[in-house]
């Protein structure tokens, strides 16, 4: 299982899961990674001051857990309320797809988890930031479709 987090100007931290993740762990994944990258995201001139950028995560549990929701609350990180069921919506599964194709291109077979994952610490800063504003850019789009297909299936 691979964590990942992409913004406007960048991918950001990736680490691989080693076991099944709880709410604890998933801060302190974030502490030292989510603040840094919305600091970035502030001090760029182009986009909103920090108190205004949104954090995009679904609704595992872990995620909205007490624990997280403090954690945020405390940190003056704003989450975006998430629907339920909404994959389509969630820009990070299409850079997990774009990291696949990616990793899908050595000419070589892979040789086992740990020749995929030096694969994938590899491609993942090799992802451009044109690629990730793209997935971005392309949200209005998606929710439109969604709309269009009154909570059913989209071709995203």
């Amino acid at each position: 299982m691979l964590r990942g987090c992409m913004s406007w100007l960048e991918v950001g931290a990736m680490s691989r899961d080693v076991c099944r993740m709880d709410a604890q762990q998933y801060v302190s994944i974030l502490k030292p990674d989510l603040n840094p990258t919305l600091d970035r995201c502030a001090a760029d001139p182009s986009l909103p001051p920090r108190p205004q950028l949104i954090f995009q995560q679904d609704n595992n549990p872990k995620h909205t857990s007490r624990l997280a929701r403090d954690w945020f609350l405390a940190g003056g990180i704003q989450a975006m309320p998430w629907p339920a069921q909404s994959p389509d919506l969630n820009p990070i599964e299409h850079l997990w797809a774009h990291l696949k194709r990616r990793i899908g291109s050595y000419p070589e077979v892979l040789g086992g988890i740990l020749e995929l994952w030096d694969r994938v610490r590899k491609e993942w800063p090799k992802i451009t930031v044109e690629a990730c504003r793209s997935l971005i850019e392309s949200m209005p789009r998606r929710v439109e479709a969604v709309f269009r297909a009154r909570r059913g299936s989209t071709r995203y």
